[in-house]
């Protein structure tokens, strides 16, 4: 068979250390060449049979968590159904017994037993044949679900809790050394082609001595976790103490006046800068709301001299103690800041950016800020919490010491790959990653490496008894994932042309358990349905799993890339604490000392971790083995469409985006439903339409990314802001521009890039169908 041709050849040819663009499109076509003569050949039906049950869908059952199997939807928003096989295959085989022309009674004896044997061979075989093939004529999931079964079964809690603990026991090493490390565990599992990818990238570190924030008036010196400042603890050099930083921050001092701006919205700085002159000042700046870079975008903008930063204990209910520290941030938009749009590879010219804003940038300790605005202890009410706020009378005068610097340390990204059986040039990418360089963020990234390693050991374990996914899976844990997402953006800069091509999805596993109350899912809209669909598990009786409850919000991690860059959708689970304040988002950005057993307090069982491992492991199985990729195209027009509603069709002439949003709709519908209809038709089923329409679909969400979006605000626009917001953020924030600079300029613009946004996916679904219309005419 063409196929097992074709495969036997790229097992002898084995893995390229990088993914070679030209040698994987060759491969497809060969692939595709083939499986086009197979067509021709009688025994074809046989062979899609095989390849059917090789390539198995479905969803895991397990003693714990109950894994209901999900049925094909058979509406035009579904999925495409499975490509089943004729049920009566069989008649292409049957011949009939060639006459005799001569007749005596011994020939004609022999001929009855003949037939009588035949006849009798013929009911065994058709009766065993029929019994054997009789899943063929069923639904396609349940018939798949025993692989999957198979696959998800293996990964286990205590096999995830081990995993972790053994994870804890690294020593604080550099950044490669824990690569290597996973790396061998990794290769131990059977992961094939596992590689070190290693980036020489400005990093911007702790100096010898901590920042300090000093009160003019007093001169009371404090460190940023509120401890005043005394000789033996410098010399103790406290991890905490270094690393409450800002990295990539201006350097130097600044001696100047601390004003309140809360949040740092636009309404905010309308209000500060009517009543006083914040040029060269300090803001006291809480996080939440909006993205950290935006923020300090618009005080830099105002013309802000620097910003101490912190989390309002209201804003945290039920981790309130982590308010009660200092923290990290970075002010990195992501990848190396020395090679921006480019891989840190020798020959690559550097550009020397020590820091990445004119602020002198401090996270500091909710206890050090109730020491700045002099908060008496018997003012605080033990009934609710109190929003921290510096009174309007009172002036402080305070001074700023920042001594990070800024130095070119090596990080390492582990990759590994699973190749694809049928669409080898095709990726389905799943991200964790790694902690090095003694940098903050606690502990979540050995749950992180945990949960992708048991997720590679039970994919593996089937893989090595024979099975293949139909599409080559990418196993990756990146470095430098706290300072901006270094690790991720420096692999994919350098690979972008061939991910442009090649990637069909992202699905991260960035800090899975950061909470236990509530499973917080989050899809681009052409996986919202397939997310909602792999929800079924039956949750923990202490927690609560909603299965309607994914949205598209902006995800925290290293899929910023994939999203933004390359237009590839993306999928993440993870378990969250509930938010019971409004301004609770995009607290994440801190970055937290937590202590080691933190995680094991939130998920004792680690009971969470298995549920985001099989969940994770059913929507990646899915993606790489299902013949027609399950994306919607009517959803992402739906999600357009949603984000035109409300208020803010108020404040702009939105009528001609309405009615480009409806074309993309009635496209999207016709897509939907018109290019279903034949995937599902026995006449249709070549592999070259089934390649047309996967290329097709994993290109529906690129060309909803604009040239330019504000720091800290997604390319993408089809994500959110935040689960408050609805409309378009860039839209959003041009309304906000106007509001503040009193001009019309950026919002024109704005509207500019997303009706163009709009449109040119309209004319993509239409040249989608226009495609398939030529083919079936020219067939005809």
């Amino acid at each position: 068979m063409a196929y097992h041709k074709v495969h036997a050849e790229q097992r002898a040819q084995g893995h390229s250390p990088y993914l070679d663009s030209d040698d994987l499109q060759a491969t497809a076509l060969d692939l595709e060449w083939d499986m086009e003569k197979e067509l021709e050949e009688p025994g074809f039906d046989h062979f899609r049979l095989d390849s059917a049950a090789q390539h198995p869908l479905g969803n895991s059952q397990s003693p714990d968590l109950d894994l209901e199997p999900i049925q094909p939807s058979t509406s035009p928003k579904g999925r495409f159904q499975r490509l089943q096989e004729d049920p009566d295959y069989i008649s292409h085989y049957m011949r009939q017994a060639p006459k005799s022309n001569r007749c005596n009674f011994c020939q004609m004896f022999k001929v009855l037993c003949t037939v009588l044997i035949v006849f009798i061979l013929g009911i065994l075989i058709g009766y065993y044949g029929h019994k054997k093939c009789l899943p063929s004529s069923t639904p396609p999931e349940p018939n798949n679900l025993p692989v999957y079964q198979e696959i998800l079964k293996e990964i286990k809690a205590e096999n995830i809790q081990q995993t972790y603990r053994d994870l804890l026991q690294f020593p604080r090493e550099d950044d490669t050394d824990v690569a290597l490390k996973i790396l061998a565990r990794w290769t131990s599992h059977g992961l094939e082609d596992v590689q070190l990818a290693n980036y020489s990238v400005l990093l911007d570190l702790p100096g010898s001595s901590s920042n300090t924030v000093t009160l003019k008036k007093s001169s009371e010196c404090f460190y940023p976790s509120g401890q005043q400042c005394k000789r033996e603890t410098k010399e103790l050099r406290s991890q905490d103490l270094l690393y409450s930083y800002a990295a990539y921050s201006a350097k130097g001092t600044l001696e100047a006046e601390l004003v309140d701006v809360q949040y740092g919205t636009v309404e905010d700085l309308v209000r500060i800068q009517a009543i006083t002159d914040v040029t060269k000042k300090i803001a006291l700046l809480k996080l939440g709301q909006s993205p950290l870079l935006y923020k300090l975008s618009l005080l830099e903008d105002a013309g802000f001299g620097g910003a101490l930063l912190y989390v309002d204990p209201c804003d945290w209910p039920g981790t309130a103690e982590l308010a009660e520290k200092a923290f990290m941030v970075a002010l990195n938009g992501g990848g190396d800041p020395s090679t921006p749009g480019s891989p840190s590879s020798d020959g690559i010219y550097r550009r020397n950016r020590s820091n990445l804003t004119t602020l002198l940038v401090q996270p500091v300790s909710a206890v050090l800020v109730k020491k700045l605005i002099s908060l008496p202890e018997d003012s605080i009410r033990k009934d609710r919490c109190v929003p921290l706020e510096l009174p309007a009378t009172d002036k402080k005068i305070i001074s700023l010491n920042i001594r990070s610097v800024t130095t070119y340390k090596t990080i390492s990204n582990v990759i590994g790959y699973l190749k694809g059986a049928v669409f080898p040039d095709r990726y389905v990418i799943i991200g964790s990653h790694h902690n090095g360089l003694n940098s903050y963020g606690g502990q979540e990234w050995a749950s992180s490496t945990a949960v992708i390693t048991a997720l590679i050991e039970a994919v593996m374990l089937k893989a090595k008894r024979g099975w293949r996914p139909d599409r080559t899976m990418v196993f990756c844990s990146w470095g430098g994932t706290s300072f901006g997402n270094i690790g991720s953006y420096e692999w994919a800069e350098g690979l972008k042309r061939v991910l442009q091509r090649n990637v069909v999805a992202y699905i991260s596993l960035h800090n899975p358990v950061r909470g236990n109350s509530t499973l917080q899912p989050i899809a681009s809209p052409s996986l919202q349905q397939l997310a909602v669909e792999s929800q079924s598990f039956n949750c923990m009786e202490k927690t609560k799993c909603p299965g309607s409850n994914v949205s598209s919000v902006q995800i925290q991690g290293d899929s910023d890339y994939f999203i933004n860059h390359l237009g590839v959708p993306a999928m993440q689970f993870s378990y969250e604490d509930v938010k019971t304040s409004e301004n609770s988002s995009f607290l994440h950005e801190a970055l937290f000392p937590v202590h080691p057993t933190k995680t094991e307090e939130l998920d004792p069982s680690f009971r969470l971790h298995e549920t985001i491992a099989k969940l994770t492991g059913q929507v990646t199985l899915r993606i790489a083995s299902e013949p027609v990729l399950p994306f919607n195209a009517l959803d992402i027009a739906l999600e357009v469409q949603n984000r035109l509603k409300g208020n803010f069709c108020d404040h702009v002439d939105a009528q001609q985006l309405l009615a480009v949003a409806s074309r993309l709709r009635d496209t999207a519908e016709l897509f939907q439903s018109d290019e279903m209809r034949p995937a599902n038709d026995p006449k249709e089923r070549a592999p070259i339409r089934v390649r047309m329409l996967n290329d097709v679909l994993q290109s529906l969400e690129k060309s909803f990314i604009v040239r330019q979006a504000p720091p800290g605000l997604y390319r993408n626009i089809l994500y959110r802001l935040d689960e408050r917001t609805s409309q378009f953020s860039v839209l959003l924030e041009a309304l906000e521009h106007c509001k503040l600079h009193q001009s019309n300029e950026t919002i024109q613009a704005a509207l500019s890039e997303v009706l163009n946004s709009i449109n040119s996916a309209q004319v993509y679904f239409k040249a989608g169908l226009d495609v398939f219309e030529t083919a079936l005419a020219g067939k005809k």
